[in-house]
């Protein structure tokens, strides 16, 4: 028995019928596979990976966050699911497939996920989409989740037996063991408030929304030339004032979704690497960077300013399991507004740097507690008022891109190999209707890009834009 953190709770609060908080992969396996395998699969791997064993219980009346407790029995019959493409079934087939299911709220009577086998894709392949609520995970420990029905080598599914080591069912509190709970928690807040104050602080300029307040990133300086002078350490590199700009993908996004996925060789994106002395992901970012200038360009949207990029950034440490989110995002710019590619590199790769070198001096870990530092009853209605603001007012980012590095040998599932491992993530009002996610594999990088169905209808084209950048990068030297 677990209680979901404040961070983990607010996964659950903001979510409306179009802001819908799913994460999850989609998988192209080469060969068939059957439902009944894929169910054997499950129910053997399942005991080692407990956010497909837990469902939620709530606390009486709102007033404290929920509960993850042990379900007595999975319902595979209700969690596995299998659907097939028309023919040809190709790629297009496949993201208006995925879009549609990533769209859907999952049903919070059930432990919150769902597997989905799909069938009739070109080249004999099939296809495994599996979503996840983002309450119960973040990116890094979804990686880890479908990790676990994946070998090492081809073997054959397992048996249809129930696995030996299968933990024994677990309940959840009962009511005034809840309430008690809930008060000890209410004694505690201001303490959580007061480390919030001390930790956010220095770090005002880096909050979204707050930082665009009259007084926040003077307050933010001062206090940390205040903390070096008393305490030393290092100096925490300073933010620029970023303003977001108006963009086709930013506003209150619909109930529906595109998705478009594509791969790109990770060689190549290292012979760019090396090159220019910058990181794998400074080029990954500046490939997204030069997709998005070509598809504003193309809509006659390209801001004079740079675009606003929200980057997630993991708290876990290395080796740690904690379970929840474990993630905080990072605002950087990424410079849209540069036409020419070797100056947009340079300029990803010293806002990246800059961001980087602050996380690494002082890991932001304010926002657990501020969501801590309030009671949970409030803090619901917190989240919601602030999307709701935010939704009629401007976004504290146009959108959110990630770069996942992933394991570089092949991998199986019931012995049929892993072609690639698409990310399909989240748009919301707040984190603007584009996300493009990124997850390297067996020397690809696998680019997912979810969108608002009506903010970026032709989603497929980022694709396209996507090659061609990388491909530009290629013809580039240093010194041409």
């Amino acid at each position: 028995m677990r209680q979901l953190s404040a961070l983990d709770a607010q996964f659950l609060n903001f979510e409306t019928e179009t802001n819908v908080a799913n994460i999850a992969g989609l998988s192209i396996l080469d060969g068939p596979l059957t439902r009944e395998e894929l169910v054997r699969l499950v129910r053997h791997r399942s005991a080692s990976v407990a956010p497909l064993r837990q469902r939620m219980m709530s606390v009486p009346f709102g007033l404290d966050h929920p509960y993850w407790v042990q379900d007595d029995t999975i319902d595979l019959d209700y969690h596995v699911r299998e659907l097939a493409l028309p023919a040809p079934g190709d790629d297009a087939q496949l993201g208006e497939q995925v879009a549609r299911l990533h769209a859907r709220r999952l049903d919070r009577g059930h432990p919150l996920w769902e597997m989905y086998l799909i069938h009739g894709l070109q080249g004999g392949r099939t296809g495994l989409y599996v979503k996840l609520h983002h309450a119960a995970i973040d990116g890094m420990m979804g990686a880890d989740v479908l990790a676990a029905f994946m070998d090492l080598g081809p073997s054959e599914c397992p048996s249809g037996e129930e696995p030996a080591d299968a933990p024994e069912a677990e309940h959840g509190p009962e009511t005034v063991e809840m309430l008690v709970r809930t008060a000890a928690r209410l004694v505690t807040n201001p303490a959580h408030l007061l480390r919030f104050l001390v930790l956010a602080a220095p770090r005002l300029d880096e909050i979204p929304i707050v930082s665009r307040m009259p007084g926040a990133v003077p307050v933010s300086r001062a206090t940390r030339r205040l903390s070096r002078w008393l305490g030393g350490g290092d100096e925490v590199p300073e933010l620029p004032r970023l303003t977001v700009p108006r963009t086709p993908f930013n506003g209150p996004v619909s109930a529906h979704r595109r998705f478009a996925f594509v791969d790109l060789p990770l060689d190549d994106v290292k012979r760019v690497k090396n090159a220019f002395g910058v990181s794998v992901n400074d080029v990954v970012m500046t490939l997204a960077a030069t997709a998005l200038r070509r598809w504003l360009i193309e809509h006659d949207a390209l801001p004079d300013e740079p675009l606003v990029a929200g980057v997630p950034f993991s708290l876990r440490d290395v080796g740690a399991d904690a379970p929840g989110n474990q993630v905080t995002l990072m605002i950087t710019s990424l410079d849209t507004q540069i036409a020419d590619p070797r100056e947009r590199l340079q300029a990803v790769h010293k806002a990246m740097g800059r961001i980087k070198d602050r996380f690494n001096l002082a890991s932001a870990r304010w926002l657990r507690h501020l969501s801590e530092s309030m009671p949970a009853a409030l803090t619901g209605l917190a989240d919601r008022a602030a999307l709701s603001l935010i939704s009629q007012t401007t976004p504290p980012v146009n959108l959110i891109v990630s770069n996942v590095p992933g394991p570089q040998i092949p991998l199986y599932v019931c012995g049929r190999r892993l072609l690639a491992q698409y990310p399909v993530s989240v748009v919301t009002d707040a984190s603007g209707g584009l996300n493009i996610t990124a997850f390297s594999y067996n020397g690809r990088i696998a680019v997912g890009i979810v969108a608002d169905r009506k903010m970026v209808p032709d989603v497929w084209a980022l694709t396209a834009h996507l090659k061609d950048a990388l491909e530009e990068l290629k013809t580039l030297t240093p010194s041409s």
